[in-house]
Parts: C-alpha cells; structure tokens; sequence
C-alpha cells in the first residue's frame, strides 16, 4: 500500500486553505485584513489558491493610519490590481478629522490604538461578519490565546476566558445580532515557516523587508525611520544603515534591524538565527507588558 505525506509547509498551507475555506461556507460577508506586510500577503496568496480558477471571493479591507511606509501603500495598490479584488479602505485621519478619534502627541505618538475606532467603524459600515487576519501565535503572548474563529461581541471587544473549543477542526460561527469573528488561518504558523513559504513560493514582498540603506535614528532599541511624521529630540542624531523590517506598521512604530539580508535566502539564514520576537522592534508594544492584549480586548487586530 503506498503512504502519501505531506510536507511540513504543505500541512500549514492545506490547514489553512480548510479554515478559509469554512469561513467562506459560514459568513456572509467576509473580508481579508490586509496591512501590505508579509503575513497578509501570505493570506491573499493562500485565499488565491483555496479558490483557484475563480477569483479570491473576499474584499481586501485595509486600515490607513495615514503615517504608511510608501512602499507599502504602492505595494498593496500592485497587488489589489494584480488580483482582481476589491479594496475597502479605513481611514485614521478621517476619523480623527470628524472627532471619531483624538491623536496623540507627544514624543512617542502614534496612531496605532486609533485603528480600534476605525476597524471596528469599517467593520459595521461594511456590514463584515468575520474579518479574516495573519495574526499568528508565535507573535505575541496574546495572539497565542487566540482560536482559529475568534468571537467578538456587539462591541466588538474580544474577551480571552470566552473563547469557543475547536475540537477536530470543527468551528462554530454561530453569532447574534451586531457581533462578528475573527479568523486567524495562519495561527499556527512561526515567523520562519513565513519565510520558508514565501521563499517556496516566489512570492513577491515589499522592499522594505530587504536590507537597504535608510535614514533613522536610535529609539527605543531600535532604528526607527526619519519620517516627515516623526517628531524628534534635539539629543538624536540621524545616520544612515542598512537596515531591513521584519514586521511593518506605522512608520512612527516601525523598528528596523541592521541587517545584510538582501534576500529570500539570506533572511531565511538571518530569521533562524534570530532569539528575539520580530514584534521586539515595535515601539507600541514596548508601552507595558500587556500592551497588546489591552488593545485586542478593545478590538484591536
């Protein structure tokens, strides 16, 4: 009798073509959060082939701070025309100009938090019933409280005790009235087997992930971006590195690492070598240790 096994990246993938596929079988409208970084770009890939020859049957929703790299906002604007697919767009300074939101100030401001408000105005006003994201567990302590479906409730806050039992892959999406999920079909995937797959898959990320030179400063243990969004100290000095992003935000937010990596291979190498989370540039996540989960329990992604 002849065995048939699958690969370890096969595994992740075929589990993760099932859990979109049962969000496409459970809701009624669907959508992809899609930030421009590696693994929101993995989702749509993966939703291209869990429903290859038609076309990915979910909007592409993107929530724009407004302080975006350029790069990532072009990137997503190739992308969203390569694939055919429809673009729902947030915006933070829409809503901070109709008093929906108030921007901080100060130093270390960031935009970040106003995305709460402004995903979950994007998510009423589009009526979506499960926001599909590339939140994975190995990220971040709170994001590996996460299930695959993830209820929110009315307001849409997300309570980590209230979670639904996920015995043999069977899902429950049943919901009431102005509730909605989140489905995280990448949860069981670590940083390096995103790498491994896109390296498989020759597929196309921004160039920001790549080490290349860049104007930044020294901040919170990381090399931040000079950006015309970023308010600096008179202590600062601005340099030039060679610097790449292992994870991409608010450019306000956004770490890079001095890096020689300037490919796929080379950040494979790099990634297995690494001993700190890719989340340890993130400035926003530095604010206490519960930072993350404070905002995920307000309906942050």
């Amino acid at each position: 009798m002849t065995k048939y096994f699958l690969n370890y990246l096969d595994e992740l993938e075929a589990e993760a073509v099932f859990v979109l596929r049962e969000v496409y079988a459970q809701f009624q409208n669907p959508v992809i959060l899609f930030s421009g970084g590696k693994d929101s770009i993995v989702l749509a890939h993966l939703a291209k082939k869990a429903f290859y020859p038609a076309k990915v049957p979910f909007p592409l929703m993107h929530i724009d701070t407004g302080h975006n790299f350029p790069e990532t906002i072009q990137f997503r604007d190739d992308l969203i025309s390569k694939l055919g697919a429809t673009l729902l767009v947030g915006s933070v300074q829409e809503a901070i100009d109709t008093n929906r939101v108030v921007e901080e100030q100060g130093k270390n401001a960031t935009r970040n938090e106003l995305q709460i408000t402004t995903l979950l105005d994007a998510i009423e006003s589009n009526q979506v019933d499960c926001a599909i994201g590339g939140g994975r567990r190995d990220e971040e302590k709170a994001r590996a409280k996460e299930r695959f479906f993830s209820h929110r409730d009315d307001f849409g806050q997300w309570t980590p005790k209230n979670q639904r039992p996920e015995l043999w892959n069977i899902f429950n999406g049943k919901m009431r009235q102005g509730e909605h999920f989140r489905a995280f079909p990448i949860s069981n995937w670590t940083e390096m087997d995103v790498w491994n797959y896109i390296t498989r898959e020759n597929i196309a990320i921004p160039s920001l992930y790549f080490a290349h030179d860049r104007k930044v400063v020294w901040r919170s243990d990381s090399w931040i971006p000079v950006s015309d969004y970023l308010i600096m100290q008179e202590d600062e000095e601005v340099q030039t590195k060679k610097v790449r992003f292992r994870t991409l935000g608010d450019i306000t937010i956004t770490g890079g690492i001095e890096s020689e990596a300037d490919t796929l291979e080379k950040i494979v190498e790099e990634v297995a070598a690494m001993r700190e989370t890719e989340r340890g540039n993130r400035t926003d996540d530095k604010r206490s240790e519960s930072s993350m989960e404070d905002r995920k329990k307000q309906g942050y992604f």
